[in-house]
C-alpha cells in the first residue's frame, strides 16, 4: 500500500512539473509578439488564435478573415497559429512591399514537401529558392499567350463533349449540381492538355482518372491532420518517411505520364498541349520564346527536365487547375442564377459576339466577351479560391517605418478573402457586381486589392490559362442554358469548414433550362 502511495505520489509530482514546463514553455511562445512590440490579438493556450477552427465553428483560411476585420486598422499584426509566430500584413501597400519590392526576402511558399518520399511534391508550387526560380523560368515560356492560343482548339473539344452530354441527358427545369459539371469538364480539359488523354468523365464518370482525382481532394483523416501539420511544422514534416497523398497516387500519375510519353516519342506523335511542351523541357532543356525577358534568366546549367519532375510538373497542374477551375465556374453559375439581370446581360453579349463568328466560339471570339471576363473577375473577388496567401521570410526583414525584425523562417500571412470583401474598398461587398471591374474602376482602386492568383514573382504561372479555360466553359455552357435557383440552392453560401481551398459545403445545386432564342 505504502509502495502505490509513493508511485502514485510519484506521477502526481512528474506530471506537475511536466505541466509546469509546458505552461512555461507555451506562454513564452506566446509573448514573441509583445517582446518585439508588436499588436495582436491575446492567443489562446496552445492553439493561439485559432479558437474556432479546432471545434468546427469556423474554417481555417477564413479564421484570418475574422482577425482582419477585428485588426484590420494596423498594417501588421502578430499572431499565433497554434506555437507558430505568424505576421499577418493588413496594408495594400505594404503587400505589394512583400509580393514585390522586397520579394527577395519572401522568396517561398511555406508548406514542407520530402522530395525523396514523395517525389510529385516538388513540384513548382513547393520548390524553394534557386531550384524553383530556375523551374519557374523553364516553364513560363508553356503559358504565354501563344502557347495557351496553341493549346485553345484541345480545351474547345473537351466543351464539345460537355455540351453533347447535357443535350442527351438534361431535360428542362432538371437540377443537378453544376460544380460536379465543371468539374468533369475540367477533367476532361486536364486530362487532354497535361496527360494527353482522352478521359470523357461525362460518359465514364468512374475511370481511374477520375477516381485518382477525387482521391487527391478527399483525403483520409490521418492525410488531413498530416497536410495541416506541413503547415504549421514544415521543417520537421520535409523530413518526414510517409506519404501524404499516399504512394497509389504517386504510382499512378507518374506512370500515367512516363507511359504517354514513351508511347509518343515511339510514334513519333506531336500534339497541341502542355504535356508536348513539357516534352520539349526534357529532351531539348528549355522552349523557345522571343518575349521572355533574358535579362532575369538564371544562369543556365544545361540541365533538362528528368521524367519524375516533368510528372511533378503535370500533377500539379492537375492539383491546381482543376479545383480553382471547377470553383471559380460553379461559383460564377450561382451568382448568376441569383442575379437573373446579370446573368441576361451576359448571355446578351455571348449571343451577339457568337453571331459576328457564324455561331463558333474561337480564341478571338471569346477575347472579345468582355462582360464575360468581368464576371469571371467578379466571381474571384468573392470567391477566391486560396482565400489566404503565405510567404516564409527567407532571411531578416526590417517592417517599413519600423524598427521590428522579422527573422528567418517566420510566416507572413495576406488575408485575400477578407481584403477582398472589405467594404471600405468594395461598397457593399457581398453584392455582385461585375462593374466593379470595368477598366476605370480597376484604375481607381489600389492594384493590390484584387489577389485571386497572388502577385509579383510567384503569381500564379497558370493563371491566363485558368481564365481561358473558365470562360470557355461558360462561355459554351451559357450559349445553350441558363441557370435558377431551386430549393436545394445553397441561400446564403456556406462553406466547407474542413477545406483549406474555398469550396461550398454540399454541392451548388442550380435548376437547368434550355435557352430560347
Amino acid at each position: 500500500m505504502i509502495l502505490i502511495s509513493f508511485w502514485w505520489d510519484l506521477l502526481i509530482c512528474l506530471t506537475s512539473i511536466a505541466t509546469f514546463f509546458l505552461y512555461t514553455y507555451v506562454k513564452r511562445r506566446h509573448s514573441y509578439w509583445e517582446e518585439k512590440g508588436l499588436k495582436g490579438p491575446a492567443p489562446s493556450f496552445l492553439i493561439g488564435n485559432l479558437g474556432g477552427v479546432f471545434t468546427g465553428k469556423v474554417g481555417f483560411p477564413l479564421r484570418f478573415t475574422e482577425l482582419y476585420y477585428e485588426l484590420k486598422s494596423d498594417p501588421f499584426v502578430g499572431i499565433y497559429m497554434m506555437l507558430r509566430q505568424t505576421l499577418m500584413v493588413n496594408d495594400l501597400d505594404h503587400i505589394k512591399n512583400i509580393l514585390v519590392k522586397d520579394f527577395a526576402h519572401f522568396t517561398d511558399h511555406s508548406f514542407g514537401f520530402d522530395e525523396k518520399t514523395e517525389p510529385l511534391s516538388a513540384h513548382l508550387f513547393s520548390l524553394k529558392g534557386e531550384k524553383w526560380k530556375k523551374l519557374r523560368y523553364k516553364l513560363t515560356p508553356t503559358f504565354t499567350t501563344s502557347k495557351i492560343k496553341y493549346m485553345f482548339e484541345s480545351v474547345n473539344k473537351c466543351a464539345d463533349v460537355m455540351m453533347n452530354f447535357l443535350k442527351e441527358n438534361i431535360v428542362d427545369g432538371q437540377v443537378e449540381e453544376v460544380k460536379e459539371i465543371m468539374a468533369k469538364l475540367n477533367t476532361d480539359v486536364i486530362g487532354c492538355c497535361a496527360f494527353g488523354i482522352e478521359c470523357d468523365s461525362f460518359k465514364n464518370p468512374n475511370s481511374q482518372f477520375r477516381k485518382m482525382g477525387k482521391k487527391i481532394f478527399q483525403l483520409s483523416f490521418f492525410g488531413s491532420v498530416m497536410r495541416i501539420c506541413s503547415f504549421f511544422f514544415p521543417k520537421a514534416m520535409a523530413k518526414k518517411k510517409f506519404s501524404i497523398i499516399g504512394s497509389d497516387i504517386n504510382d499512378f500519375f507518374y506512370n500515367l505520364v512516363k507511359d504517354t510519353i514513351e508511347h509518343r516519342e515511339n510514334n513519333n506523335i506531336v500534339r497541341n498541349d502542355f504535356l508536348q511542351l513539357l516534352i520539349q523541357l526534357k529532351n531539348e532543356g528549355s522552349i523557345a520564346d522571343e518575349n521572355l525577358d533574358k535579362s532575369e534568366a538564371p544562369p543556365d546549367d544545361g540541365t533538362r527536365l528528368t521524367m519524375m519532375q516533368l510528372a511533378a510538373q503535370v500533377f500539379v497542374f492537375f492539383i491546381a487547375g482543376f479545383e480553382t477551375s471547377s470553383t471559380t465556374a460553379s461559383f460564377a453559375l450561382y451568382e448568376l442564377a441569383l442575379n437573373p439581370d446579370v446573368q441576361k446581360t451576359l448571355t446578351d453579349e455571348i449571343d451577339d459576339i457568337l453571331a459576328k463568328h457564324d455561331g463558333k466560339i474561337t480564341y478571338d471570339s471569346l477575347g472579345e466577351m468582355t462582360y464575360l471576363t468581368k464576371v469571371i473577375e467578379e466571381t474571384l473577388r468573392k470567391y477566391p479560391p486560396l482565400p489566404v496567401l503565405f510567404r516564409i521570410c527567407t532571411k531578416d526583414y526590417i517592417l517599413p517605418d519600423t524598427n521590428i525584425k522579422i527573422e528567418k523562417d517566420t510566416p507572413v500571412m495576406i488575408p485575400v478573402y477578407g481584403i477582398q470583401r472589405d467594404p471600405d474598398i468594395y461598397p457593399n461587398p457581398n453584392k455582385f457586381d461585375p462593374e466593379r471591374f470595368t477598366p476605370e474602376n480597376k484604375a481607381a482602386r489600389h492594384h493590390f486589392a484584387y489577389l485571386p492568383f497572388g502577385e509579383g514573382p510567384r503569381i500564379c504561372i497558370g493563371s491566363r490559362f485558368g481564365m481561358m479555360q473558365t470562360k470557355l466553359g461558360l462561355a459554351t455552357f451559357l450559349s445553350k442554358y441558363e441557370v435558377s435557383v431551386c430549393d436545394k440552392t445553397l441561400i446564403p453560401m456556406e462553406y466547407d469548414k474542413r477545406s483549406f481551398v474555398l469550396t461550398s459545403n454540399g454541392g451548388l445545386w442550380l435548376k437547368l433550362k434550355r435557352r430560347s432564342k
